[in-house]
């Protein structure tokens, strides 16, 4: 064992004395290679955000298609690669989704944030005694996913989080009126076991959503905390550029006074629901107590039907939950009071499916501005064609928008697969629903260069100078 030892002593010693003694080689490490000049001719002006790179593989959109198509949105996101169901009601979100959903996720937390709320995050595995102790273990039949430990102590997935956030509120013995309202909001992945999933992310099995709990003194409070979510959310979907409608609705197993659904008029929707074309009046069919045309709030207009699919819902709880697990504050008088309570939902992945649907074509999937994954594809000529020129203006373009506008760096990709034509590239895009798509081409080898600007929200193309252009993507939105 000796004998090995020295042999590897002397062969680290030889080592360390040839890096004493030998000249460093240039580039050696990271710090070198930062300090050299961003202009140097190996790395000047190359794009770093290739499409060649993106993962979005062809073989899973091929794959994914397998299945049944049942709307319009399931079908473009599996054609562009930007879903893969894994098993029923479940899928992979690949990268494009994931940057889509990150987007839509800084939008909910600047509005939830905007009107005091606090993130945190709460077990996915909950206890079957809290829900036992609320009576929803059975309340909620088959829907919830529930399973036992090694030990026979039973659980489930949660779908939403009252019993734990009520617990976690009454456990701070010292909560003082002076802290309320209190808004507690998290966006993880909720589990529901459909009996039957459908429309991709509009009904899985497993989904993210915004959950957000409220803990006011006392009931007038607790309805401005009400109005005030709600009108959140309004100016979220106005945001977003997506019709969205307030309406009344059941308050299901989850309970409570009060609430309002949040609909996204589309035919594919599995809600009725009713507005009024005279007045404010909307509802969910399933609130009225009979079939009626004629509106109940202002007794003259007319109440006219759409279908629509729920992205939001808001509960006004009261003390259903901190009743029973004794969530209380300290009042002014310094007595223990039990606090009321709203919930509110947002149902992320549902909400990005949604809008894919009422905004897309049959052929290509539309983003709303804020949440399209990359905001601008610059494409260059083809490969070997008499344009070679104008493919080394198309980089130096990537280039110039990422320095002159800094909302855009990371926002603009480059098409490299110059093998292909410009028109299957284009085709490319338009399915994937780049909000701007910038092709470089004859124009821009002209005196004064002019680039082919498509527009993929509204069809619009436009021949635009690099100061048009530039003026153009400077007034669009990121977040």
């Amino acid at each position: 064992m000796e004998p090995i030892i020295n042999q590897i002593r002397s062969r680290v010693f030889q080592r360390l004395h040839r890096a004493a003694v030998l000249p460093r080689r240039k580039h050696s490490g990271c710090a070198e290679q930062a300090a050299v000049p961003a202009t140097t001719n190996s790395r000047k002006n190359k794009p770093t955000l290739l499409v060649s790179r993106l993962y979005q593989p062809a073989n899973l959109r091929d794959l994914g298609l397998q299945g049944e198509m049942t709307c319009k949105s399931q079908r473009l996101m599996q054609q562009a690669g930007l879903i893969y169901q894994s098993n029923p009601g479940c899928y992979y979100y690949l990268p494009a989704t994931v940057r889509s959903m990150e987007k839509l996720v800084r939008v909910i937390d600047q509005e939830m944030q905007g009107i005091g709320g606090q993130k945190l995050d709460m077990p996915s595995l909950c206890s079957a005694d809290l829900w036992k102790t609320s009576e929803r273990w059975d309340l909620m039949g088959k829907e919830l996913f529930r399973l036992k430990d090694r030990h026979g102590a039973d659980y489930c997935l949660g779908p939403t989080h009252e019993e734990a956030v009520t617990t976690l509120v009454a456990h701070q013995a010292t909560l003082s009126y002076r802290q309320l309202p209190l808004l507690l909001y998290q966006i993880t992945r909720k589990f529901r076991d459909e009996p039957k999933p459908k429309f991709g992310l509009l009904r899985g099995r497993e989904f993210y959503m915004k959950d957000m709990y409220s803990f006011d003194v006392s009931e007038e409070a607790a309805y401005e905390t009400y109005e005030s979510v709600c009108q959140a959310y309004t100016r979220l979907f106005a945001r977003l550029r997506l019709r969205c409608v307030q309406v009344q609705a059941d308050t299901g197993n989850i309970g409570g006074k009060l609430s309002h659904e949040f609909q996204l008029p589309a035919d594919i929707g599995e809600d009725r629901i009713l507005v009024c074309g005279n007045c404010s009046f909307s509802a969910n069919v399933e609130t009225l107590s009979q079939e009626t045309s004629d509106c109940p709030n202002c007794k003259t207009g007319k109440l006219e039907e759409s279908k629509g699919v729920e992205v939001g819902h808001t509960f006004y709880l009261g003390k259903k939950y901190s009743n029973i697990f004794n969530a209380t504050f300290s009042s002014a008088q310094n007595k223990p009071c039990i606090a009321e309570m709203g919930c509110y939902g947002l149902g992320v992945t549902r909400i990005l499916a949604a809008a894919i649907e009422v905004l897309s074509t049959e052929e290509g999937i539309r983003w709303p501005g804020l949440l399209a994954p990359y905001q601008a594809c610059v494409v260059p000529p083809k490969k070997g064609s008499k344009m070679d020129e104008a493919a080394v203006l198309a980089e130096e373009l990537v280039h110039t928008l990422g320095e002159t506008l800094p909302r855009l760096r990371g926002e603009v990709v480059f098409d490299d697969r110059t093998q292909m034509t410009i028109g299957k590239r284009l085709k490319d895009a338009s399915r994937l629903g780049y909000p701007y798509v910038i092709v470089v081409g004859q124009g821009a080898l002209e005196e004064t260069p002019r680039f082919e600007v498509i527009c993929q929200l509204t069809g619009e193309t436009m021949f635009l100078s690099k100061d048009g252009l530039l003026d153009l993507l400077g007034r669009v939105e990121t977040v």
